[in-house]
């Protein structure tokens, strides 16, 4: 009797940067990931800038990127373009911040609507500069 042989599935650097990330940590990646995926369709999925996630449109300045995500304890870091931290500063007021960076602690539920209107935010500046 001929042996299977186990199915195989094509995975991105990005599904590899989740699951080289804590067990802890895994599930609220996945989130910060659909939640760019959802706000943010058709974006290219890649882990090429920075070797962490990344997510990109072909056609703008810096290869079409304008976001990023990371894990460093004791954050899941969501990487924007400038000046989207800026703008949006009440409403991240409680989080930590950079220029570029929020971080949102990994042991309170992902904001996930706030993440997809940084995440638009961003995609929006990238336009604008492009135009």
């Amino acid at each position: 009797m001929a042996r299977k042989t186990p199915r195989r599935t094509a995975t991105s650097g990005v599904d590899e940067y989740i699951a080289n990330a804590p067990k802890a940590v895994q599930g609220k990646l996945r989130k910060i990931r659909a939640a760019i995926r959802e706000a943010a369709p058709g974006a290219k999925e890649r882990t090429d800038y920075f070797r962490m996630p990344g997510y990109s449109y072909e056609g703008y300045d810096y290869d079409g990127m304008f976001v990023w995500f990371s894990f460093k304890n004791p954050h899941i870091r969501l990487h924007l373009r400038p000046p989207v931290i800026e703008d949006h500063k009440k409403e991240l007021a409680g989080y930590a911040t950079s220029k570029a960076i929020v971080g949102f602690p990994s042991d309170i539920p992902l904001p996930a609507a706030l993440v997809k209107k940084l995440v638009k935010a961003s995609l929006k500046v990238m336009k604008n500069r492009a135009g």
